[in-house]
């Protein structure tokens, strides 16, 4: 018990601040958790339709190409702050998405952006033209990063899985 004359906090007291903390913070954590992988989400979904822009600025460019084979090659190569554009560093993707590895198929070539792993996979020349491409976004961990896996083809919708690498047969994007 305190008397007139002490000043300052009891224990107790202290200890009911501080939990009522600990709850606070137990309900605001798993939303922020939650907000930011919804962020990474729209990001990701967001760089798709980028990449599949810039393929088909880089195939109305280099008609004698067609669609770009890798992300480094939309990208800005190796110098990121250079700004005159080639058939090999196109320079329509921004540093991050367009890095200077290939952007292939497995995760070990994949760039990575906003948790998420990117890959573009450019289609079989015919003549030297190539005139697919598929494109894909994985998260880098489904607990922390995102939830869906996102795909994108030749024509431009973006399908999503769930539970695993996405495909032309999934669900598109609404």
């Amino acid at each position: 018990m305190r008397t007139r004359n002490q000043k300052g906090f009891s224990l107790i007291e202290l200890l009911i601040v501080v939990a009522i903390i600990l709850i606070i913070a137990a309900i605001a954590i798993p939303n922020l958790l939650r907000a930011r992988i919804a962020a990474n989400e729209a990001s990701a979904v967001k760089s798709i339709r980028t990449i599949d822009t810039a393929e088909v600025a880089y195939s109305t460019t280099y008609p004698t190409l067609g669609f770009a084979p890798n992300l480094a090659t939309l990208g800005p190569g190796a110098n990121c702050g250079n700004s005159s554009a080639t058939t090999a560093n196109a320079v329509l993707l921004d540093c991050v998405l367009g890095a200077n590895s290939p952007g292939g198929s497995t995760s070990a070539t994949a760039n990575t952006k906003s948790g998420y792993l990117f890959y573009l996979t450019g289609g079989t020349a015919v003549n030297g033209v190539v005139y697919t491409y598929t494109t894909a976004a994985d998260p880098v961990t489904q607990e922390q990063t995102g939830h869906r896996h996102f795909y994108s083809a030749t024509p431009g919708y973006i399908t999503y899985n769930e539970s695993a690498p996405a495909t032309s047969a999934d669900a598109p994007l609404q």
